[in-house]
């Protein structure tokens, strides 16, 4: 199964990442009510939202696009382009986490927006890393 997920094209590759992305967020947000209940409602989202974003970067550099390593300069600037990306489509995610917990008041409420915002992010996200963080990928 794996291999033929490895051999697949990258953006089928992208949605499993994506996947994986969007539970380690959800379990880091969930440990994060857990470990800080009365935090804001924000400290968890801002967790794991940097949780699934360095996730998904390394996963998506090494194995989604298979980009070899340029220099420190050339990872810093995909890093922070990438990141830029990220920022608007979190925006995304954050509006269906927050406007689904707003009009519910439930934390599955909040969790279904979540998936919802993070899937119409990672679809454009994908396009936008595809065709501008990851120029040089070997696939």
């Amino acid at each position: 199964m794996f291999k033929s997920l490895s051999e697949g094209h990258p953006i089928v590759r992208y949605a499993v990442t994506a996947v994986l992305s969007v539970l380690a967020n959800l379990l880091a947000q969930e440990a994060t009510v857990q470990g800080l209940p009365t935090a804001h409602l924000m400290v968890s989202i801002i967790v794991g939202t940097l949780v699934g974003f360095f996730m998904k970067y390394v996963i998506d550099k090494t194995w989604t696009f298979r980009e070899a390593y340029t220099s420190p300069k050339g990872e810093a600037q995909r890093i922070t382009l990438s990141g830029l990306f990220s920022v608007a489509t979190t925006l995304i995610f954050w509006s269906f986490e927050l406007g689904f917990y707003t009009i519910w008041q439930t934390d599955f409420a909040k969790y279904l927006g979540a998936v919802i915002g993070l899937s119409i992010g990672y679809v454009l996200k994908f396009w936008l890393d595809r065709r501008h963080v990851f120029r040089e990928a070997t696939v």
